[in-house]
């Protein structure tokens, strides 16, 4: 029998069992409804005879609904189902018909013919074209549940398909998101190692070997989209350490993390981007020392996240553009893929500074396996 119109064999053994009892209990009200006296006595033959009928469909249930789906509507030309399923009505209520009378032999033969007996043929013809439409029914019945349980397996496979589809697009735009963030910062630090190396060839130096290290640990983890929030300040120290080579002393950091956010899982190459514009927009633009400042705290189930800068700030138009979502648009959109409708990405500006705020659900590993793209 088909995967698809499969049922189970002790769930068809329990209805038959039902209807057949329901069957017999209205059988013996009737019998006493009309006043039968021996109807007492016919009980076990009545409960036989009601068991069987139920139980003929329900045996004959499974291959009645694989030829229903090998014959599936709107797969085969119409006159050919109709050819097929009115041979198997026929099949059906003939098996039936033989099958019961085989029982009410049996019964005749204890309780011996009634005088006005019509003979084996007409009474087989009789009690067939009694039952033939119920038969009809019954069969037609099977048919319209195997199509039932079909499409409802297709509409079930169709839907994680879709589902499954769905997600490789996600990973897929979220994988094209994430590299557009590494040849943004490569190509910054390769500009300023050639400033460098005409001015001071051992920063150059030094900075070279700063940024292959920070290489080696972003193509380490440039396929995983979420990482714990430990592995991302290491990267964005060596970050870091190639900009205080760039600034000199005109750059301080601090990092205020808590110790229970270490694990808490952060899309990959989220601050670095973050601290980049802090440097580019609140230190770089202005001659004094600066600051930046990255905090982590846990408030609830979330984890926030700010950079702050000891810049001059935005007025206020733009910060309310970028509140509307102009401005970082790679790194707003990866925190949508993410975290659909359950992240903030904020901008606002301090008494003396700039700070951007970003808070996601509280997630650790084992809650939340990282994405992997193209991970069997």
């Amino acid at each position: 029998m088909s995967q698809r119109a499969r049922i189970p064999g002790l769930v068809l053994f329990v209805i038959a069992t039902a209807f057949g009892l329901s069957s017999s209990f209205q059988g013996y009200l009737l019998g006493h409804v009309m006043h039968e006296a021996a109807i007492s006595h016919e009980v076990p033959w009545l409960l036989a005879l009601n068991l069987l009928y139920w139980y003929i469909p329900a045996l004959l249930a499974p291959a009645i609904m694989g030829l229903a789906t090998s014959e599936q509507l709107g797969r085969q030309r119409w006159p050919v189902q109709v050819l097929v399923h009115v041979v198997g009505a026929l099949a059906y209520s003939v098996i039936h018909t033989a099958a019961m009378m085989a029982l009410r032999a049996e019964l005749l033969e204890q309780t011996g013919l009634p005088g006005d007996f019509p003979g084996w043929w007409d009474f087989s013809l009789v009690q067939y074209l009694k039952q033939l439409d119920w038969l009809l029914m019954t069969y037609l019945f099977l048919v319209g549940l195997a199509h039932a349980l079909a499409y409802r397996r297709e509409a079930e496979a169709r839907a994680l398909n879709a589902a499954q589809l769905e997600t490789r697009l996600v990973e897929a735009q979220l994988q094209a998101l994430q590299r557009q963030l590494h040849p943004h910062f490569l190509f910054n630090t390769l500009n300023t190692i050639s400033g460098l190396i005409h001015t001071d060839a051992v920063a150059a130096d030094r900075m070279i070997d700063q940024l292959g290290d920070l290489l080696r640990m972003t193509l380490h983890t440039s396929i995983t989209q979420e990482v714990p929030l430990k592995d991302e300040l290491d990267v964005l120290q060596k970050y870091l350490e190639i900009e205080q080579t760039r600034f000199g002393n005109r750059l301080r950091v601090s990092m205020h993390i808590q110790p229970d956010t270490l694990d808490a899982q952060v899309p990959n190459l989220l601050l670095q981007p973050l601290v980049e514009n802090a440097i580019r927009h609140g230190i770089a633009p202005n001659a004094r020392h600066g600051w930046i400042e990255i905090h982590a705290d846990r408030t609830a189930g979330d984890l926030t996240l700010q950079i702050r800068d000891s810049g001059d700030g935005l007025p206020p138009e733009r910060l309310m553009a970028l509140n509307r979502g102009v401005g970082l648009a790679n790194t707003r959109a990866r925190l949508e893929h993410l975290y659909p409708s359950a992240f903030q990405f904020a901008f606002t500006n301090l008494d003396r500074g700039f700070c951007v705020t970003v808070r996601i659900p509280f997630q650790v590993e084992e809650l939340n396996e990282p994405i992997r793209v193209g991970a069997a």
